[in-house]
């Protein structure tokens, strides 16, 4: 019977982290990995000598980065203001993937997504997407550590090991980027077989009429609605009911009505009934009031 192959800790390390479906890696993730080696002493691809301690500390960790840098396993990217590494070999991704990797709470939203649905003709050359405001990310960082580490995560903590923490960066991959921080929880579907988050149908049309300025400017999200809501009307209306403020659902009822002729909806209907009468209410929030004027919807019709 053949004995067990040996590995030494850094060609454990380098196996395990070969399998990540990711092209980048964090300290925070290359700290579990790091973890998991010392509690198990062994991988399915063999066992681990010399690790006499149950659990590792930051000094372990700094040795175990030092050695996949010298080797190459791992190449610091200049992208980040944090430590975000290159796998080796893992080149097949993009710069969206890699924002994915980075930010575990992230999606990409706005013109990038109504690019990826396939909404628009245009090529966004800034990649768009969104992300939870800072104390709710902070908190979604912890829920996640907890449910990663479970009842380990006083034992990682007590070695000072990296936690998970919210990574700056202005352009990846030479491609700026524009971050949306959003005090609304994020609808997003996970593309198959990616590393990629992308805003849901229905977001993505609710995004637009909140964020007119990212997704081309309102008279181009005018023209996607008149292009694409019908097919899509019962996602929007869904999505809009379930999570679009008051103005929200004017902004889109006045949209699905007025300009896309979908009438008869109650859901719709419901929402004309509910607009509230007075006030200086407009179509794009960041454009001076008109006075043209939708009478059923209670809004200044601005987008000239």
């Amino acid at each position: 019977m053949p004995s067990p192959i040996s590995l030494n800790l850094a060609g454990a390390a380098t196996l395990e982290i070969g399998k990540f479906a990711q092209p980048v890696v964090t300290d925070y993730e290359l700290g579990r990995v790091l973890f998991g080696l010392y509690d198990k002493k062994e991988t399915e691809d063999g066992k681990i000598g010399r690790l006499r301690k149950p659990f590792p500390d930051m000094g372990d960790f700094r040795s175990l980065l030092r050695t996949l840098l010298e080797r190459g396993i791992l190449r610091k990217s200049r992208d980040f203001r944090g430590n975000v590494y290159n796998i080796l070999g893992k080149t097949q991704y993009s710069a969206e993937e890699i924002l994915c990797s980075v930010d575990p709470f992230a999606y990409i939203s706005h013109l990038s997504a109504m690019s990826y649905h396939g909404l628009t003709n245009r090529i966004p050359s800034t990649i768009f997407y969104s992300t939870p405001q800072h104390p709710k990310w902070s908190g979604f960082a912890t829920n996640k550590m907890r449910a990663d580490l479970g009842d380990q995560l006083e034992s990682y903590r007590e070695g000072k090991l990296p936690r998970l923490t919210q990574i700056r960066f202005a352009r990846i991959e030479k491609k700026p980027v524009h971050k949306y921080a959003s005090v609304h929880t994020g609808a997003f579907k996970v593309v198959k077989d990616r590393v990629l988050r992308v805003s849901t149908m229905g977001r993505t049309f609710l995004d637009m009429v909140r964020a007119a300025h990212l997704c081309g400017g309102i008279n181009h999200v005018i023209e996607v609605y008149e292009a694409h809501a019908k097919q899509y009307a019962h996602l929007i209306v869904d999505e809009v009911e379930r999570h679009g403020t008051l103005i929200d659902k004017t902004r889109v009822g006045y949209l699905l009505d007025e300009k896309c002729g979908i009438t008869e909806n109650p859901v719709i209907e419901k929402w004309a009934q509910s607009v509230q009468r007075g006030g200086s209410r407009r179509l794009d929030p960041l454009s001076e009031y008109s006075s043209q004027y939708s009478e059923r919807w209670c809004l200044s019709l601005n987008n000239s």
